[in-house]
Parts: C-alpha cells; sequence; structure tokens
C-alpha cells in the first residue's frame, strides 16, 4: 500500500505518520505544506503523478473558524481548491482519496444527532467552505471517502484539551460554554479509522464494494458540552498530577462569550454508518485522556 499523507504535520496528519510507520507492507509519503501546497494544482500533479499513491489522505485544512471568517479566499483555497486538486489527480490514477470534513457544514440547530443524510447548512466561512471541499471531492474523484469530524484534541497542534490545561495553571476559575454540545474526538482515534478504512479499500482492490464509497461520520462518545468536557479534563489532570488543584468551573451561555465565527449548539454525530460498514466503534475520548502529560505546553 502507497499513501500520501498531506498536512503531515497537523494534528490528525502527525497520528497518521506514526501510525502508519508500524504497518507492514507500507510505503508512506508525508509532506506537510513547506512540502506541498495543495492550492497549487502544478504541485498537486507533480507530487501524485511522481509517487503514484494506492490511497491519497488529506490531512490539510484551513481550520482557525474565526479567522476564516476574514481569511475567506484563502479558506476557500484551501478547504475546496486544494481537495478538488487531489481528487483530480487522484482519480487520474485510480487511487482512493480520503478526505476530512467538519461538524460546521450542519446548522447546529437541529434536536438529536445528525446523520450523514440529514440537510447542510453551515453558518460561517470555515463550514461553508469545508462543505464547498465535500462536493467538488465527491464529484471529481470516483473513488472518495469523506470522513466528518469534531472537536478534535490530540498531543500535537493547538486544541480544547491543551488551552484548558494551561488556563488552569494561570486562573483559579474559568467560566466554559455550557449550551454548546458534541463529541470530543481523539486526532488518533480518527487516524486509526482512516487507515482502517485505506486498508479495506487497498486489500479488497477491485471487489471492494464502490456502494461504501461517500460521507461518513466519525466523532467520539459520549456526547458532552464544552463545559463538561473541560470539568472531566481538570478532574483527570488532578488524578494524573498534572495540577495541583483544578479550577471552579462556572457554565456560561454562548452569548455570553461572542465569537467571529458562530459556533453550532449541536455537534452531535451519529457514527452508526460508519460501524456497520467498516466496524469502527466512536472515539473513546475519555480513554484518550489517560495521559494528559502529553498534552502540555
Amino acid at each position: 500500500m502507497k499513501v500520501l499523507i498531506t498536512g503531515s504535520n497537523g494534528q490528525v496528519g502527525s497520528c497518521l505518520v506514526k501510525q502508519l510507520q508500524t504497518c507492514a507492507n507500507t510505503e508512506i509519503l508525508a509532506v506537510d505544506r513547506s512540502e506541498l501546497d495543495i492550492t497549487s494544482k502544478s504541485d498537486v500533479i507533480k507530487i501524485v503523478d511522481g509517487f503514484k499513491p494506492n490511497i491519497i489522505i488529506n490531512a490539510a485544512a484551513h481550520t482557525a473558524v474565526d479567522k476564516a471568517e476574514i481569511e475567506i479566499d484563502l479558506s476557500y483555497a484551501i478547504n475546496r481548491d486544494g481537495p478538488l486538486y487531489l481528487a483530480k489527480a487522484a482519480d487520474k490514477i485510480g487511487a482512493a482519496l480520503l478526505h476530512i470534513s467538519t461538524d460546521y457544514v450542519f446548522a447546529g440547530d437541529k434536536e438529536g444527532i445528525y446523520s450523514e443524510i440529514d440537510a447542510v447548512d453551515p453558518q460561517g466561512v470555515y463550514g461553508s467552505s469545508k462543505l464547498a471541499g465535500e462536493r467538488v471531492v465527491i464529484d471529481a474523484c470516483s473513488r472518495a471517502i469523506i470522513l466528518r469530524t469534531a472537536w478534535v484534541f490530540g498531543e500535537e497542534g493547538h486544541n480544547f484539551v491543551k488551552t484548558m490545561l494551561r488556563l488552569a495553571q494561570q486562573r483559579d476559575e474559568l467560566g466554559i460554554v455550557d449550551d454548546q454540545f458534541g463529541g470530543p474526538t481523539y486526532a488518533g482515534d480518527i487516524a486509526a479509522a482512516l487507515i482502517s478504512i485505506a486498508k479495506a479499500i487497498h486489500k479488497q482492490g477491485k471487489s471492494f464494494d464502490n456502494s461504501k464509497y461517500g460521507i461518513y461520520h466519525f466523532s467520539g462518545l459520549p456526547h458532552i458540552s464544552w463545559c463538561g468536557f473541560a470539568q472531566m479534563i481538570f478532574d483527570k489532570a488532578v488524578e494524573q498530577n498534572v495540577l495541583n488543584k483544578a479550577p471552579l468551573v462556572r457554565g456560561i451561555n454562548t452569548d455570553d462569550y461572542p465569537t467571529p465565527a458562530k459556533r453550532p449548539a449541536n455537534s452531535k454525530l451519529d457514527t452508526q454508518k460508519i460501524t456497520e460498514i467498516f466496524s469502527i466503534q466512536a472515539s473513546d475520548w475519555q480513554k484518550a485522556l489517560k495521559n494528559l502529560s502529553n498534552y502540555q505546553e
């Protein structure tokens, strides 16, 4: 199996590299932004035609949700145009493209959990650019998997877990949003899910059921609010002696913490389809908090 990983230094990309390095009979080409600018069509073609991967996993994205409201052209270049070039290049050589998307494609105002067939209605530039990316990938590549996820955290990069641990050492009390709900998702579990899908596609080859291509949801369980997630992080950190004491956590409303981009109130994703098709279970985010010393900046 020959795998091209874009965005290799990001939260998910770095996990993909580590996990794929332990896979037998697997050749990896891992590139970050300095090695491959996916917004350059010619650079994408050069890398893909040169390496000729069986699988391309696109972990590159513009994920700065608030900055996206200003950096509109950049957001669409990275989240739509780059995936389009990768999709066309993959389709040309018969490779499969695994592309990461987001809960932000939904309005976030539904009661209950979002399935893959629910109506999309992004509320900001980030979500709109990611939805545009989904659509061009599906249209341009006959062998594409879209993996929507949410609330990503891991040992690399910037994320909520690292921010909470840093703030807990600086403050005795924190106000955390308590009216937005979702499933925290460990980056290592996203990588494992993508690799599992990649292996299934490669192993089955031409006998792989084409109806399995398409959109899947993968995120963590149980669903929780940001406030509840923060409290769990602090409790685990005290247990592990990462923090001497937990700060007082006070639940606040979204309106009390205004941001340039609107956040979904409901980011709960239904992961039943990926379990049924690929036997991949939802991310166990509580288990992923067992070594919080690895998350300290």
